[in-house]
């Protein structure tokens, strides 16, 4: 069974999201059935597959939202929130 399509934002919502510090907040829900990425009530919102062990689910965030951004998963870092569902990354 062919899984489906990831659901992502239009990127331009996403970078205005991002701070003047280059920071963004997205909530997590690890362990999800769909990935997804969506902007509600000015939040970024990730579902990942990834189960919250050994940094996985955190590695899947970045990768979601480097996706939705179209810029490399190198370029995105973990600021705070390793393991809280609220976390904060660095975008650039």
């Amino acid at each position: 069974m062919a899984r489906p399509p990831t659901d992502l934002p239009d990127a331009a919502q996403l970078r205005a999201l991002i701070d003047d510090e280059g920071r963004l907040a997205v909530r997590v829900t690890p362990g999800a059935r769909v990935e997804s990425l969506t902007i509600d009530s000015g939040q970024a919102i990730a579902k990942v597959r990834a189960k919250p062990e050994d940094g996985k689910a955190n590695a899947a965030v970045i990768a979601l939202v480097a996706r939705a951004l179209d810029a490399a998963p190198s370029t995105i870092t973990l600021l705070r929130g390793a393991t809280s569902r609220q976390k904060l990354l660095r975008i650039g």
